[in-house]
């Protein structure tokens, strides 16, 4: 029963209010599609947790699509136990290094006194899901073997069956309940993006021209009185 309605029905919630959300979003208050950077605040620590964190998170994102347009060149890779090795090494030190980043990342925000300043409900929402979602990640990479090839020939087909509107949750009901949450996590995090700072990474789906521009300047216009505590700092 639930994993039909997590595995079957739940997709497609996310999916609605994550894409029309977005739309409506972009609509209506366009200007607010930023990451929101702290970065005039505090630099040195958002570095060292910034570049590992957005290195990892891409590549191991990149990976992801891939394997599920190109399922079978994966598993064909994966004939080898050489090859076999090397992409679930390679995989784990991806996601080790993704959660160094986050930790980091984590740290900055709770230590920090200007940056807490600026934290909202949503940015603790965003960094308590991120951390499952890396955490689960990496518990499936050392405790679960071979984690590529049963993506490929498990969770692929059950991602097919809901982008073709034929949903079989049968096809994960087999899957660790780590593997589950991991899951479930990340259409969850699919629905979160028109209300948090998710949105920014769309970003870099838009221009091309995004990737070489030149710095930003960004000024925060937030009204809010808290935001006033942050001049006793400078």
């Amino acid at each position: 029963m639930w994993d039909n309605f997590l595995f079957a029905v739940f997709p497609y919630i996310a999916l609605t209010i994550g894409i029309a959300g977005t739309i409506y979003r972009y609509n209506t208050n366009r200007y607010s599609w930023s990451s929101q950077s702290s970065q005039f605040l505090e630099n040195k620590t958002l570095f060292y947790g910034s570049v590992p964190w957005h290195y990892g998170m891409v590549i191991i994102l990149v990976m992801h699509i891939l394997v599920i347009i190109f399922p079978g060149v994966l598993l064909a890779w994966n004939g080898s136990t050489f090859r076999l090795y090397l992409l679930e090494l390679s995989g784990l030190a991806l996601g080790f290094l993704t959660l160094f980043g986050l930790i980091v990342l984590i740290y900055r925000r709770l230590t920090n006194s200007r940056i807490r300043v600026v934290t909202t409900s949503w940015d603790i929402v965003v960094l308590v899901v991120l951390a499952i979602q890396v955490l689960t990640g990496v518990i499936n990479a050392i405790f679960y073997r071979w984690g590529s090839s049963w993506y490929a020939a498990t969770a692929v087909p059950w991602i097919w069956s809901i982008l073709t509107f034929r949903p079989d949750p049968s096809m994960i009901a087999t899957l660790p309940v780590n593997t589950k949450i991991h899951i479930f996590n990340a259409m969850l995090i699919i629905g979160l993006i028109p209300f948090t700072r998710f949105v920014h990474f769309l970003a870099f789906i838009g221009p091309l021209k995004y990737i070489n521009r030149s710095y930003q300047l960004v000024r925060w216009y937030n009204r809010n009185p808290k935001t006033e505590a942050i001049r006793q700092y400078k």
